[in-house]
């Protein structure tokens, strides 16, 4: 989320910034709907006031028995406080499509991001390692899996659909330590502090991260039955509560009508008219809990639960740098352009990841990103896998990043580098969608928090990396050393 008086003192620089990324102007369309809302807030503030001044001339006038002055200065403040529930909605209104828009436009790149308009004007960073000479023609990671009957792209099918994969025997083991191969390196000897986190988060969540509303369609929504039922209670009982509370406004307006007490059929009637009157409203009001409370997103990265640990809070500068990471399931309904990587685990809905994310001081963020992506980089290393760093273009950052190195393993198999790591720094882009801060040391200031993610790197595609790097020329797959304490003594997986 961008700050509106940076767009309105700088708006020359703020459309620069989004033309490097392929987004046309958005300054005077978002000072106009700023100048929108401020107009809003005048006139509400305004007639308040002018509410607040007029109550008080009521009793000067009373006090000096100026009976016509009171009256009518009686029918401005009800009048007044008759229109401003109006005004206030309008202001709202304003507010929220201001931060709607908002919403929708992608962080601003560093200045020393290059430029580019997709993959192919991303800049070689640097490499490590070089590319293994096989004496046979190397295979890709499902040849190999299928044939040692620990890979079933079918079974899972079956159970879940297409992008989906079922590991068995060896396989599922070496998923499994390299998982927590990663986590003793990074809480070991990277200063990482683990988390288990909720798979499951709330809309707020991922609007802190930014994969709502813009991605809402890449994800995968939840809803709990129970809930549901929970909540159609609670809006019955809010229907019924409601309208019988209005009771005795009806009876008294009945007999203000009649000049009699009221008939109980009579009341009735007059209730049932006032609670399909207010259907509607209860109606919005079901819809609003069921979308709020109800719906819970599978996380499509740990990134979301582990950087929304400190939304809404305020920490003390010498709380800083916090870092987390955690290894957990991934789901993801995008899964790349179609057609592409349709066989094999290299785009799947579902896939482990271990993340890294830092909660940081703008001055620290930089050194912290090149910090973190030595620590993703350390992964590969020490499996002796080759790779390639990448510092991506403008074009190609992902909506909250505002620079991003890529790390790309090199595949025997298929022949090129993929990624495997994807480290960025955010800035205050995702902290102000959190309204997460931290205090001055010298505690006169309160400034939003920076914020970075980084993968640590993604399991599957490690798991992918390994069996191609260390296939075998009769399918087997050599256990790399690193992992050697995490497999139990098996040194070679190979078809039982």
């Amino acid at each position: 989320m961008h700050d509106i008086r940076f767009i309105r003192d700088t708006p020359e620089a703020f459309d620069r910034a989004l033309e490097r990324r392929g987004v046309e102007s958005q300054a005077p369309r978002l000072i106009a709907l700023d100048e929108k809302r401020r107009v809003a807030i005048q006139v509400v503030e305004a007639a308040q006031a002018r509410r607040n001044a007029a109550s008080k001339e009521i009793g000067e006038a009373k006090k000096n028995k100026d009976e016509d002055k009171a009256k009518g200065l009686l029918i401005e403040v009800a009048a007044l406080k008759e229109s401003i529930p109006g005004m206030e909605a309008e202001e709202k209104k304003a507010s929220k499509e201001l931060d709607d828009a908002l919403a929708e436009i992608p962080n601003l790149p560093l200045d020393d991001v290059p430029d580019g308009t997709d993959e192919s004007d991303n800049v070689e960073h640097h490499r490590f390692g070089a590319k293994r000479e096989y004496a046979f023609a190397p295979k890709q990671h499902f040849e190999l899996g299928e044939a040692l009957a620990e890979m079933d792209f079918e079974t899972a099918a079956k159970l879940s659909g297409a992008r989906f994969v079922v590991l068995k025997k060896g396989l599922a083991r070496l998923e499994r330590a390299l998982g927590q191969f990663m986590l003793d390196v990074h809480t070991g000897e990277h200063g990482y502090s683990e988390v288990a986190p909720p798979l499951l988060v709330r809309d707020v969540a991922m609007f802190g991260t930014a994969q709502l509303p813009k991605f809402a369609d890449d994800q995968f929504p939840t809803v709990s039955k129970n809930a549901v039922a929970e909540a159609t209670k609670e809006f019955v009982q809010r229907s019924v509560k409601g309208a019988f509370n209005q009771l005795p406004r009806v009876l008294a307006d009945i007999k203000r009508e009649t000049g009699k007490d009221v008939e109980p059929t009579y009341a009735v009637q007059k209730l049932s008219k006032l609670i399909d009157d207010d259907m509607s409203n209860y109606l919005q009001l079901l819809d609003e809990t069921l979308r709020d409370l109800l719906r819970l997103w599978l996380i499509p990265t740990a990134e979301v639960p582990l950087t929304n640990l400190v939304r809404e809070s305020i920490l003390d500068e010498a709380q800083l740098p916090q870092r987390f990471t955690a290894c957990t399931p991934c789901f993801r309904a995008e899964a790349g352009a179609a057609g592409k990587d349709t066989r094999g685990m290299i785009r799947q809905h579902q896939f482990t990841k271990v993340e890294l994310v830092s909660i940081t001081t703008p001055e620290q963020s930089k050194d912290e990103h090149e910090r973190m992506l030595a620590c993703a980089e350390e992964v590969p290393r020490r499996l002796d896998l080759h790779y390639r760093v990448m510092t991506l273009c403008a074009g190609d950052l992902g909506f909250a990043s505002q620079k991003t190195y890529d790390i790309e393993v090199w595949l025997p198999g298929q022949n090129m580098y993929r990624e495997i790591s994807s480290c960025s720094v955010c800035g205050e882009f995702q902290a102000r969608r959190m309204n997460a801060r931290y205090r001055t040391k010298e505690g006169r200031q309160l400034r939003h928090l920076h914020t970075l993610n980084g993968s640590g790197v993604a399991v599957g595609r490690a798991l992918i990396a390994v069996m191609e790097t260390y296939q075998q020329e009769n399918g087997s797959i050599a256990v790399p050393d690193a992992l050697a304490p995490y497999m139990g003594g098996i040194k070679k997986i190979e078809k039982q």
